[in-house]
C-alpha cells in the first residue's frame, strides 16, 4: 500500500504542477464555470481517451495521458467549485488555487487509501480501458444527479463521483507508468 501512496503522490505531483502552471498563465478564470460545464469538459476528456483507445488512427499529438491528467485537474476544480460556489469573475488567487486543490486532492487520496485497503488494490489487474468506461459511467451518473437538481434517493452525492473519477485516472496513469 505504500508503494501505492508514492505511486498516487508522483502523478498528483504531475497534475499540480500543470494545474499551478495554468493558473499562473490564466488566473483563475475557470471559477466562473459552473459544474455542468466542468462536467461536460470532463466528459469531453473521458471520450477522447475512448476514442484514442478504439481507434488507431490518431489526428491530435496527444495521448491518453495527458487527458487523464486533464481529467484529474478538472475534477478538483469541481470539487472546489462545490465548496466555494461559482463566481462570477475570477475571485481566488493562483496561490490560493493551489492551497484549495492540496486540499481537495488529499481529500480525494484518504478516500482511495480506505477503499483500496477494502477492495484489496484490485484496480492493478483492472485494464486502462475498464478504468475509462468507469469514469464515463460516473461521469453520466453525475450527468443525471446535476438533471436532478442535485438530489438523490439511495446514491453518494457528486462529489464522491468526481473522487471516483481522480481516483480512477490516478490508478490508470500509474497503470501506465507500469507498462
Amino acid at each position: 500500500m505504500s508503494n501505492t501512496s508514492q505511486q498516487y503522490d508522483k502523478v498528483i505531483a504531475v497534475c499540480r504542477d500543470l494545474f499551478s502552471k495554468k493558473a499562473h498563465d490564466y488566473g483563475t478564470a475557470w471559477r466562473i464555470l459552473r459544474l455542468p460545464s466542468l462536467t461536460d469538459q470532463i466528459f469531453i476528456k473521458a471520450q477522447r481517451i475512448r476514442s484514442l483507445q478504439e481507434n488507431e488512427v490518431r489526428k491530435v499529438d496527444e495521448g491518453e495521458a495527458s487527458e487523464f491528467i486533464g481529467i484529474i485537474n478538472y475534477c478538483a476544480m469541481a470539487l472546489i467549485q462545490m465548496e466555494k460556489g461559482v463566481a462570477n469573475q475570477p475571485d481566488i488567487s493562483a496561490d490560493e488555487a493551489v492551497k484549495l486543490y492540496d486540499e481537495k486532492i488529499a481529500e480525494t487520496k484518504a478516500l482511495m487509501e480506505n477503499k483500496n485497503h477494502d477492495y484489496g488494490e484490485a484496480w492493478r489487474d483492472m485494464r486502462i480501458s475498464s478504468l475509462t468506461d468507469l469514469i464515463i459511467q460516473k461521469l453520466l451518473r453525475v450527468k443525471q444527479i446535476e438533471d436532478n437538481k442535485g438530489k438523490t434517493l439511495v446514491s453518494e452525492g457528486i462529489d464522491a463521483n468526481y473522487q471516483d473519477m481522480i481516483n480512477y485516472s490516478v490508478f490508470a496513469l500509474i497503470l501506465m507508468e507500469n507498462k
